[in-house]
């Protein structure tokens, strides 16, 4: 049996992607998608894919007028809580894969999933290296008492730090909490050069020209230092395959989980 999907932003950078990789599916089909500029339109016109045939609406409201079985939000952060929160109410399952949401908004949005029972997977990064990247700093920080995290990203990117950073920090600073030899507020010089906290960790958030999206995190043991970095290209194509099995794996859940290491077997 076939899950039927509507993709939030489905004309977007990586929605674009993504539906084109549900497009290639046989057990996956779209049956409504959201995005204002290409409203009234089919997907596949706009795509060039012709196995899209899902039409194109400008409101979330009326895009989940067509019932579907998982809701995908890929838009921006200021309208994303509303999007998730209104897939909800309407019985659907959610993926999250738009980033800027703070632990307030998860709070909420996990409350409203538990009461309408129905399961939401937010990732702040479908690739799979970036899976892999966080289980070897969760395993690192068990035994390192020291790190930082870089978090890059292109010039123009105006959330910071990324989803994929806050979904780090919020991993390690419920292992532990890294050890500062010299507290913040003792720094002399300026304090903002040692970056923000964020769940206990010293984040740094590059943004310039030649960027994507990465994120490093550093461990240091004396004499020794140990480095975890992960980078993404222009492409899109790195987070199919991790978002098609977000979406497979929602519907087996009860309100919000978050990375997708909570769905595979590491």
């Amino acid at each position: 049996m076939s899950l039927t999907v509507c993709v939030a932003g489905a004309t977007g950078w990586a929605g674009s992607e993504l539906a084109r990789g549900i497009a290639a599916t046989d057990d996956l089909s779209m049956v409504a998608a959201v995005a204002r500029r290409h409203a009234g339109q089919k997907l596949g016109d706009v795509l060039d894919e012709p196995r899209l045939t899902a039409s194109i609406f400008a409101r979330v409201d009326e895009a989940l007028a067509q019932p579907c079985d998982v809701f995908v939000e890929y838009t921006h952060a200021d309208s994303a809580k509303a999007n998730v929160l209104a897939a909800l109410e309407h019985g659907t399952h959610v993926v999250v894969g738009s980033s800027g949401l703070s632990d307030e908004d998860y709070a909420q949005i996990d409350a409203v999933a538990r009461e309408r029972q129905r399961g939401v997977l937010a990732c702040g990064n479908f690739a799979l290296t970036v899976v892999l990247l966080q289980k070897f700093a969760e395993m690192a920080a068990k035994i390192i008492p020291h790190w930082e995290i870089i978090d890059y990203a292109y010039a123009g990117k105006p959330d910071a730090p990324s989803g994929t950073v806050r979904e780090l920090a919020g991993r390690l600073g419920k292992l532990r909490q890294p050890q500062l030899d010299v507290p913040l507020e003792q720094t002399i010089g300026i304090r903002e050069t040692r970056g923000g906290t964020l769940a206990g960790s010293q984040v740094h958030a590059v943004r310039l020209p030649g960027f994507v999206i990465g994120a490093e995190v550093i461990f240091g043991m004396p004499d020794q230092t140990l480095s975890l970095r992960q980078n993404a290209g222009n492409s899109a194509k790195p987070y199919v395959d991790g978002a098609l099995l977000a979406i497979r794996k929602v519907s087996g859940l009860i309100g919000l989980h978050r990375g997708l290491d909570t769905v595979l077997e590491l």
